[in-house]
């Protein structure tokens, strides 16, 4: 079961029990909540305890205190490989996500100590002359905001994702109300475990929802901070909270997007350029499985280069193996679960009204047994003959190992 940490002690899910999964075989693997936690608790948690105790910390103690959080994790990363696997993850997506997220911790414990005072205050630039005789003065000063982060993470990297949020909001001096996406929540509650295993951070500085937010965002007020990533749909609907708008709470969001790659026209089979731009493709369309923001969802091409683009890109993906992510010759997993399988699937279904596939599989071989009821999708790539036509192309991202070629007339025509 995956559990939430409230107010300072683990708490059982609350709800229907929801279903967790094995991305590559399909197997029942544990359960988490559908209801909410004592949020208010949380809540007040932060505020009461775990604010005033880390705005009590300079900076760069709060900077000592994460890159001793890194070291920590580092040293147990190999624990969190291990279930990392079970979210479809290879060894080379799991490095991304797991060493990652501490990478991304060492950085922001080092510019904390390097960029940053060993005070309470940062001094934002020189004072300012605002009067002719300087009788009147100004300077700006950063102190820690007085409120709560509520940190809602994406599916696709439980550990970096959280990690990423974290780093920044505690040397900030500010408590972070950690909420992972459920379906692979529980390597992030691994993760979060080892934080609070490690005795490093104080009480209150961190707490975990596992199930809904439920009416935290309603509690919300100027002090606190909301910090988004996933889709564009979930995140506009977040923002438009109605508390959220009338008390001017602060939101950033990290949506999705139609990431593009262009060939210039310049580039020629045999190029150095074109090599690199085809193992460039290949690897953002093929690195966890597709499911990256960053990963390319349209090939921009000179039109007379798209039948060696495509040769090309089928000769590099044909190198791909799919399968059990735990095997040294498996180049690709499986998507995070089923239902996101489904909505890869649905999204190709739309992108064949408007391209015709021509790289990819229905039924991929596989490398490793009991691998059935996995939530596998081959690499595949579309061509769009009319791109300027296309509605479904240009407005649905299938997030996963799915890009569409796209032939432009000249650098106008591919928007450059």
């Amino acid at each position: 079961q995956v559990h939430s940490f409230v107010a300072g002690q683990w708490a059982a899910p609350v709800g229907d029990a929801v279903p967790l999964h094995n991305a590559f075989t399909g197997a029942l693997i544990g359960h988490a909540g559908a209801g909410a936690p004592d949020v208010a608790a949380m809540y007040d948690h932060a505020l009461a305890t775990g604010g005033p105790a880390l705005r009590a910390m300079t900076f760069h103690d709060r900077a000592r205190m994460l890159k001793a959080l890194a070291q920590y994790l580092s040293a147990r990363k190999n624990e969190l490989y291990e279930l990392s696997y079970l979210t479809g993850a290879t060894k080379s997506d799991s490095w991304i996500d797991i060493d990652g997220g501490i990478g991304t911790t060492f950085v922001f414990a080092s510019k904390g100590r390097r960029e940053m005072p060993d005070a309470h205050v940062y001094l934002d630039g020189d004072v300012e002359m605002l009067s002719r005789r300087g009788s009147f003065v100004g300077q700006h000063v950063c102190t820690p905001l007085q409120g709560v982060a509520v940190h809602i993470n994406a599916f696709n990297f439980p550990v970096w994702g959280m990690l990423e949020k974290l780093a920044p909001t505690l040397l900030a001096g500010m408590p972070a109300i950690v909420k992972p996406a459920t379906v692979t929540g529980y390597l992030t509650e691994a993760a979060f475990r080892m934080i609070i295993g490690s005795g490093l951070l104080p009480d209150g500085a961190v707490q975990f929802v596992s199930g809904r937010l439920g009416p935290l965002l309603d509690r919300l007020g100027p002090q606190d901070a909301v910090s988004f990533t996933g889709s564009a749909v979930t995140g506009v609907m977040l923002r438009g909270t109605p508390n959220l708008l009338e008390r001017s709470v602060r939101f950033s969001a990290e949506q999705d997007s139609l990431n593009a790659t262009i060939l210039g026209p310049d580039v020629m089979v045999g190029d150095p350029e074109f090599d690199l731009f085809i193992k460039e493709a290949a690897g953002e369309i093929t690195a966890k499985a597709g499911q990256k923001c960053t990963a390319v969802r349209r090939i921009l091409v000179a039109d007379v280069m798209k039948p060696a683009v495509i040769d090309a890109l089928e000769a590099r993906l044909a190198t791909i193996t799919l399968g059990d992510p735990r095997r040294d010759d498996v180049a690709m997993g499986a998507l995070a679960s089923a239902a996101q399988k489904a909505d890869v699937l649905e999204k190709c279904a739309l992108f064949a009204e408007e391209a015709r596939r021509v790289i990819g599989s229905d039924n991929p071989a596989l490398a490793g047994d009991g691998l059935e009821d996995g939530a596998f999708v081959a690499p595949t790539i579309f061509d769009c003959a009319d791109p300027d036509a296309a509605t479904h192309l240009h407005s649905h991202e299938a997030f996963g190992p799915v890009a569409c070629l796209m032939g432009y007339r000249d650098l106008a025509h591919a928007g450059v």
